[in-house]
């Protein structure tokens, strides 16, 4: 999903966008953009009128089986509201949306079985799976649907990225803008058939869908209980939420009667308390873990007795240092330049994080379309970089800067220090380290109140305008950086209708350049997770992105 983290060993629980800034970031449970999908022809225009579930299907056998995780509280439980992946890890569980994403993040149906669409490719009419119920047996409805789409534009809920995801439809923009209550372009047919009208044809239509901004709600819960009903979800999901206890534990139980069938697994337990998590594994209290750099070099070694269960999956995501430019120093792209240009990047990623993640070539990470393995980043160059800042307007006159990050009290990483030393003896500028704890700083990475900070971005689903149009067209709300470019304005309005997948990807590509030219971003590294898996958990996948993925696993102690 769409989702913000930032750095550090995030451990089980870390998924989303991610930023580290330390170690290696493992996660048990999904991710931040776009890829193939069987609905979809190459780069995401839509093929046929309905697909088939990846679910477990009814197998008849009640769920067993516990699996034991280390995780964090989350920051939201409200899909409409939640950025993070580390609230999405718990969210995919246990809400659900009219589609889904399997484990080769591919669309398949959810909550709606089939859908048809017009021959202009503008109106989708959705079918919604007559055994698909909230976790109370409810029923869900075309009208929960609507709901749950007006409730997450509606500006009182807050919602940052609902017109993102769902600004596509005719008249969303208008209720999330406060101009009206409705959503236009979305009419009930009967109880269990709706339609929805785009602007226009968009191709990456059905992939935002899979995102929780689009996930079903119950309002007659949400209407009786407005400010605590997320302690208590009734969702529509595989997993009910059956314990929160913060800092302690957060327990899931599988929900039985899910549409998809019922889940194989019966629990999932997440130990809040903290402390080593490869300790804890060693010690058998948990059945999954990340490796931090500390440990990698044994995990790694085939003698050692933990060799046989590391694992190791590229991921979806990119981590980046992004600048603020509508501020001093950084509304001139010299600085911008010039600051790319003093870190090398490779000898951090050698030295620092000794090979364990890959240099970032461009800001489409592999595996998204328009991804190319050619290096498309400022190169490190100290003299040219010194050259840049001397030409800047603040050629000898540069305010103070810091670089903020997520980690109230924690302790500056090796690569925070590593950054902040190539700018220190390459340009000869002091900046200094900014921490706030995780709720803070991303509100304040979305009201611009930091000059430069250190995140990460997991696709949401794999296609390229998840990550450009979503985090650098100048009207988007996600736009953290405040990037304002009328060129590449108009080419990410027109990649959103190309039907050919050639152009469209050639278009994005041209966006990546030019934001890369212009410095918006240091892109820094690619993912990879390292982790170790108990050989008695099965059917259990590190997945590129954050999704839905606990149904099949299987515990066989």
């Amino acid at each position: 999903m769409s989702n913000k983290l930032t750095l550090g060993i995030l451990g089980v629980a870390a998924v989303g966008i991610i930023a580290l800034a330390i170690v290696l970031i493992v996660v048990v449970a999904g991710g931040g953009s776009d890829k193939k999908d069987s609905a979809t022809q190459d780069a995401g225009t839509p093929a046929a009128s309905g697909t088939t579930s990846s679910g477990s299907g009814d197998t008849g056998k009640a769920a067993t089986g516990e699996l034991r995780l280390r995780g964090d509280d989350p920051l939201f439980l409200d899909p409409a509201v939640a950025q993070d992946a580390g609230s999405a890890l718990y969210i995919v569980e246990i809400f659900s949306g009219l589609e889904r994403l399997d484990r080769d993040l591919k669309i398949q149906p959810d909550l709606a079985e089939s859908y048809d669409i017009s021959p202009d490719g503008k109106t989708y009419t959705f079918h919604l799976n007559k055994k698909a119920t909230f976790q109370d047996g409810r029923p869900v409805s075309a009208d929960d649907v609507k709901y749950s789409f007006e409730r997450a534009l509606d500006p009182d809920t807050g919602s940052v990225t609902a017109e993102n995801f769902l600004g596509d439809i005719v008249g969303a923009k208008d209720v999330s803008r406060g101009r009206a209550k409705e959503i236009s372009g979305l009419k009930i047919i009967d109880d269990t058939t709706f339609s929805i009208t785009l602007d226009a044809s968009k191709p990456y239509f059905l992939y935002k869908l899979t995102y929780p901004t689009a996930f079903v709600v119950d309002k007659r819960q949400i209407q009786s209980n407005p400010k605590r009903w997320t302690q208590k979800p009734n969702g529509t999901g595989p997993y009910k939420l059956k314990e929160w206890k913060l800092g302690e534990r957060i327990v899931l139980e599988a929900y039985a009667n899910s549409h998809l069938g019922p889940p194989k697994l019966n629990t999932i337990r997440y130990d809040l308390s903290g402390g080593s998590s490869l300790v804890a594994y060693e010690d058998g209290e948990i059945d999954i873990t990340g490796v931090g750099l500390d440990d990698l070099d044994r995990i790694q070694d085939p003698g050692d007795k933990l060799h046989s269960e590391y694992v190791t999956t590229p991921r979806q995501s990119i981590d980046y240092i992004g600048f603020n430019t509508n501020v001093p120093p950084f509304d001139d792209p010299k600085v911008r330049q010039a600051f790319a240009m003093a870190v090398d990047r490779k000898k951090i990623a050698e030295v620092v994080l000794k090979g364990a993640i890959p240099v970032a070539t461009g800001i489409l990470p592999p595996g998204v379309p328009g991804h190319t393995p050619d290096d498309k980043t400022k190169q490190y160059d100290p003299e040219a970089a010194k050259k840049l800042l001397a030409e800047s307007k603040y050629a000898g006159k540069l305010p103070p800067i810091t670089l903020a990050e997520s980690g109230a009290g924690a302790t500056v990483g090796p690569t925070e220090e590593a950054i902040i030393q190539f700018w220190k003896d390459n340009l000869g500028v002091e900046v200094k380290i900014q921490q706030a704890d995780a709720a803070t700083f991303f509100g304040d990475i979305d009201q611009g109140r930091y000059q430069m900070f250190h995140l990460g971005w997991i696709m949401d689903y794999p296609d390229p305008e998840d990550v450009l149009d979503v985090l650098f067209y100048s009207k988007s709300k996600q736009n953290n950086s405040r990037y304002s470019d009328p060129e590449v304005d108009l080419k990410l309005e027109a990649a959103r209708i190309e039907r050919d997948t050639e152009k469209r990807l050639a278009l994005y590509q041209e966006v990546e350049k030019k934001l890369i030219d212009d410095a918006a971003w240091i892109p820094m590294f690619f993912d990879t997770t390292h982790a170790l898996v108990k050989p008695y958990v099965k059917n259990f996948e590190f997945t590129p992105s954050v999704i839905e993925r606990f149904r099949d696993v299987e515990v066989n102690r």
